[in-house]
């Protein structure tokens, strides 16, 4: 029994001690299972994917939120938030003309500009099925971004004619909707037709005189008829309205297309339309011309010699190569260089007239123009006290008529010191196309290393010189442009040679029509900072990089100067220099000159530029900005008022902020 007993208090020991070893290997698997799991978080390290799909997620459920809420908030909530914030908002010009009894009397005709309007596709290559009638240009640009290569094959012309490729048809949009909005929220001409629309306006007395704003002027009617239908157009609208005279709005490049209409409508067939020289004075009754680049505009020139301006010339310095380089086989620089040089209608707006509107070496019409006129110390600046010209230490440095320079002391420096090589007979050298551009050519490639030295010795280009350097650099591009196009001074008007086509759109190279009754505007945004003339500089690498770039290195160190990242500018709506838009009203047709022998009244009617005051106001309804300024509240009243029946003199005749009646006297131009 003791043995019994001894044997169970044993087993009892035993059995006691077993379950301690199970908990004490339990907890010591617990505890490798948690170091286990603590070196699988250590190891675990947040990573940048998991940062941007967080960003990612969060930017896209605050967008759904948005979106949800605007969806579902009444349609006057952003209205009163908005007067919550500013205040109460003052009436569309629509209402209020209307609240004053306005209604509508004259048709009205809008011509477009260059970009603005839509091109559809007809006729295409294989690359872009699907897209019979869709908006290669205008609308949401999303072809651009599926297949940009295909994109800029539609989009461009024939370099040889000017015209469609084989296989290739784009056409304009037609109706209102071919130029209301460029891109959705984006809009052109909308705001002014839905105020037009408040006093009793529609379609039937709004016309949109849309065309393809590619081509050459004369073009359009060789290839659309597209003049041919803006005359039969307007004579229909004059017959439908009880004989009332038309309106004509044209906008940018639109003021030079419609100078153009003006004189083929009145010349005999079967160049011109054959309406007889008294048709204008029939049927129209005002043009008021809206940012019209009447003389040209030296962002043209840039845009034509190396495919930038401004905004693109600072993007291309932020991130060097990546707009020049062969990326992912996208050479963006030389595709749209490529793209945009068989767009004959861009060299309508090369600079007209020469050194004696835009200056020589070391003159100008603006040499006295300061940037910004706040009173500087004496050290920096001299302050104009007057309107007598006199000049400060900036503007006598400021050589505007030189509108391309290779180098900052070359823009600077008087010309006696600068020694310049005549470019013209220069050998332009070895062909530097090879394998390495790929499919991207242009004329640049043929020029070679000697061709592009001699246009950088050349260093000084006027007004005077820059036709020849562009005839020097592309010459089948402006083979094609000489036919359509001239940019000098006439000096008899009654010379037969002017009544080619190529002269139409040049207003110092041809007259009004005989209309004394019509109205002329130039209505166009004033105050800000407008490209005028560049610094250039050769890039590294020119056997497939556009060898010519502007150098944005190039500032003047003090306060309120002009010249800024490698661009002199000068007071205009950030597109066309006042000069452009203004000299021809101001002194070339006021009165009875030779390039106005009836007479036409003539206005002059600038709108200071006044940037939105919050975000809530978009873009603006003060803006002068050259497209912006269609939504200026007070130049869509001036507009609304003369085709509701006033006149210039109602309006209180010109409305000037600039200088520009100072400027036209220094021009010396034979009137």
């Amino acid at each position: 029994m003791l043995r019994r007993r001894k044997a169970s208090e044993a087993e009892k020991k035993s059995n006691s001690q077993i379950p301690k070893e199970i908990e004490s290997r339990d907890d010591d698997d617990d505890d490798k299972k948690v170091t286990k799991k603590k070196e699988r978080k250590s190891k675990k390290k947040w990573s940048c994917v998991d940062s941007c799909c967080w960003f990612i997620g969060c930017i896209c459920s605050i967008w759904w939120f948005l979106l949800f809420l605007y969806n579902w908030m009444p349609a006057s909530f952003p209205q009163y938030v908005t007067e919550a914030i500013t205040g109460p908002l003052p009436d569309p010009p629509g209402v209020k003309l209307q609240k004053e009894g306005l209604t509508a009397k004259h048709p009205v005709v809008f011509v477009p500009g260059i970009v603005t309007g839509g091109l559809e596709l007809w006729e295409g290559h294989h690359c872009a099925d699907g897209l019979f009638r869709k908006r290669l240009w205008g609308g949401t640009f999303g072809e651009v971004y599926k297949r940009p290569l295909c994109w800029v094959e539609h989009m461009s012309l024939d370099n040889e004619t000017g015209m469609d490729p084989s296989g290739i048809r784009v056409r304009p949009v037609t109706g209102l909707v071919a130029a209301d909005y460029f891109a959705p929220g984006y809009f052109v001409w909308a705001v002014l037709i839905a105020n037009l629309a408040r006093i009793g306006y529609e379609e039937k007395t709004m016309y949109m005189a849309a065309y393809d704003w590619r081509i050459s002027f004369h073009n359009t009617e060789v290839r659309d008829q597209t003049l041919s239908r803006i005359k039969s157009n307007i004579e229909l609208m004059v017959a439908t309205n009880g004989g009332k005279k038309v309106v004509v709005i044209p906008h940018s490049m639109g003021v030079l297309y419609f100078l153009h209409f003006m004189k083929w409508v009145e010349s005999p067939t079967p160049e011109g339309g054959g309406g007889g020289s008294d048709w204008c004075a029939k049927h129209i009754k005002a043009v008021m011309n809206i940012g019209g680049p009447f003389l040209g505009v030296p962002k043209a020139v840039s845009g034509l010699f190396s495919a930038e301006a401004k905004d693109i010339a600072v993007a291309r310095a932020i991130a060097p190569g990546v707009l020049d380089s062969d990326v992912f086989r996208l050479q963006t620089l030389q595709h749209v260089m490529k793209m945009t040089r068989t767009w004959d209608s861009t060299m309508s707006m090369i600079p007209k007239g020469g050194d004696t509107i835009w200056g020589g070496f070391d003159w100008s019409p603006e040499e006295s123009y300061e940037c910004n006129p706040k009173p500087k110390n004496n050290d920096t600046q001299i302050a104009v006290q007057n309107g007598s010209g006199s000049l400060g230490s900036q503007t006598k440095s400021t050589h505007y008529g030189r509108i391309i320079s290779f180098g900052k002391d070359v823009a600077k420096e008087h010309s006696s010191m600068i020694e310049t090589m005549d470019f013209r007979g220069a050998v332009k050298g070895n062909n530097l196309a090879n394998k390495t551009c790929r499919d991207v050519w242009t004329e640049y490639h043929d020029m070679g290393l000697g061709g592009i030295k001699a246009v950088a010795d050349y260093k000084v280009y006027t007004a005077g010189s820059l036709v020849d350097l562009l005839h020097f650099v592309a010459p089948k591009m402006m083979k094609r442009g000489g036919a359509h196009f001239s940019y000098g001074i006439a000096e008899n008007l009654d010379d037969p040679k002017y009544d080619h086509y190529k002269y139409w759109s040049n207003p110092l190279e041809t007259k009004l029509p005989d209309a004394p009754d019509m109205e002329i505007y130039s209505m166009y945004g004033v105050g800000i900072p407008t490209e005028r003339a560049y610094v250039y500089k050769l890039t590294p690498a020119a056997d497939c990089y556009i060898p010519f770039q502007i150098d944005t290195s190039v500032e003047d160190e003090y306060e309120g100067s002009c010249l800024k990242g490698g661009v002199f500018s000068v007071d205009g709506d950030e597109t066309v220099p006042v000069l452009s838009a203004g000299f021809m009203c101001a002194k070339g047709w006021r009165g009875k000159t030779r390039f106005n022998p009836s007479g036409i009244h003539t206005y002059i009617r600038e709108y200071d530029h006044a940037p939105p005051g919050n975000l809530l106001e978009g873009r603006g309804t003060q803006s002068g900005a050259h497209v912006d300024i269609m939504g200026n509240f007070a130049l869509i009243e001036d507009i609304i008022r003369i085709a509701a029946g006033a006149t210039g003199e109602d309006l209180g005749g010109d409305q000037i902020h600039s200088d520009i009646f100072k400027w036209s006297e220094k021009i010396n131009l034979q009137l």
